[in-house]
């Protein structure tokens, strides 16, 4: 049985507790969500090594970190080593988009060492291996498809991007639009590439059913993807992402329908003053299932700079309600990422999750600012490294410019804190020791 159907039974299962202990909920209220379908824990029945995470309404915002090879980087260690650094920094959740070398090896290697949720992109894999048959894209077959999808759900594949939203009436929109990107999912390029050629239904909409019989027996979360999600500002919230989202709320229901869990992806890039719309529209459309997004991207015109872009507009729509996002890296637009850059994508969106915890949950969030303001309060440079999201880079910063005073090297003994501290004759020892 899933963790949806358990909860609707009332049966409490030792990942609603693990989850309900790290929120600081009550199991009773962590389970009554998850029996709505307003919560997902992804945990696949064969991931054995897991820690669970909880997804959506009341929880706090956690944030997703993609690794994978390509054709052209197709090693397995560094992967490996990617996903190593997005789980050290703080990632809640892991995908791997691999579609170069071995790809089932590859994901089985990551498994082995993820202790915390996996994800994929099936169609990645059908795309891959039809190909390596010497075919095309357009070849793929249903049969492929569920053969890669039960392939991944054996192995311990906690939740799956599944393209179903984009059906034949959509292909003929985007037709009529006039978007300027285009499609610029991967995942949705094949399926249009694929319905256009043979003149049929999308075969993961055809065929939901069928991928929801996998997903019900090993409890693999369904992430709903976005194939029409805008790739630039001049595309957002245009027809054919609306039209798709429609079509995602209702497939959110025939998941609920089957006792499975499910999610939604979102967009993409989107101005500030669409973002809240986007949020809103989809916990309408989709009855309050978690909602996973893409940054947002709130400007075009910063490559090698989109993790600050997407922790902007990650910051406004977990504020909104998003619930999930996912991190973009420095490499955005421009290549494959490295350890480096997944490093910095996971801080960026960590801090943009934190930012709107501090504004959704601020009993709970706010603590953690607070403590750090009582060690900058007392110079306590010990408590403020333990306190940085990235202890690392603290040090990094503060070895390189240290100061010989007390306080830091911009202002030395000019210190505001210890000016005012001396002029109110305040003990500033004492004052560490009551901490």
């Amino acid at each position: 049985m899933t963790q949806l159907q358990k909860a609707r039974r009332q049966e409490t299962t030792p990942e609603m507790e693990r989850v309900a202990a790290k929120e600081g909920l009550l199991t009773v209220e962590v389970r009554h969500q998850i029996a709505e379908g307003k919560v997902v824990i992804p945990a696949n029945v064969n991931h054995k090594n897991l820690e669970p995470m909880g997804i959506g309404e009341g929880m706090t915002t956690k944030i997703n970190a993609n690794i994978g090879t390509s054709l052209d980087f197709p090693d397995q260690a560094r992967e490996i080593e990617k996903m190593e650094t997005a789980v050290r920094y703080g990632a809640h959740t892991i995908m791997d988009l691999s579609t170069g070398g071995k790809v089932d090896e590859i994901r089985r290697q990551i498994l082995s060492r993820c202790s915390v949720p996996l994800g994929t992109v099936p169609i990645y894999q059908v795309a891959t291996e039809t190909i390596a048959k010497r075919k095309a894209i357009v070849d793929m077959n249903i049969d492929d498809i569920l053969d890669v999808i039960r392939r991944q759900a054996e192995d311990g594949v906690d939740f799956m991007t599944i393209h179903a939203g984009l059906t034949l009436h959509a292909v003929e929109r985007i037709k009529k639009q006039n978007r300027l990107m285009g499609v610029v999912s991967r995942g949705g390029s094949f399926l249009t590439a694929w319905i256009m050629k043979n003149q049929k239904e999308n075969p993961f909409y055809e065929h939901f059913d069928k991928i929801l019989d996998i997903a019900e027996e090993y409890d693999v979360t369904m992430s709903l993807g976005d194939a029409l999600r805008p790739g630039s500002l001049y595309d957002a919230t245009d027809r054919p992402q609306i039209d798709e989202l429609i079509i995602l709320g209702e497939l959110v229901d025939r998941c609920r329908e089957r006792g499975v869990q499910v999610m939604v992806e979102g967009p993409g890039h989107v101005p500030l003053d669409q973002i809240v719309t986007n949020v809103k529209l989809e916990k309408r459309l989709a009855h309050g299932a978690p909602f996973y997004v893409l940054g947002p991207l709130v400007t075009d015109v910063a490559p090698g700079y989109d993790h600050i872009v997407g922790a902007i507009g990650g910051a406004i729509a977990a504020s909104a309600g998003a619930d999930y996002l996912c991190y973009v890296t420095p490499a955005e637009h421009l290549g494959l990422p490295g350890p480096d850059e997944v490093r910095q994508g996971v801080i960026a969106s960590l801090i943009a999750a934190h930012a709107a915890d501090i504004m959704k949950f601020p009993g709970r969030a706010l603590q953690w600012d607070d403590k750090m303001s009582q060690a900058r309060r007392s110079l306590d440079w010990k408590a403020q490294r333990e306190l940085a999201i990235d202890p690392d880079r603290f040090d990094e910063i503060r070895n390189k410019y240290k100061s010989s005073s007390d306080a830091c090297s911009m202002c030395g003994d000019l210190c505001a804190l210890k000016i005012v501290d001396e002029c109110f004759g305040i003990n500033r020892s004492g004052y560490k020791k009551q901490l």
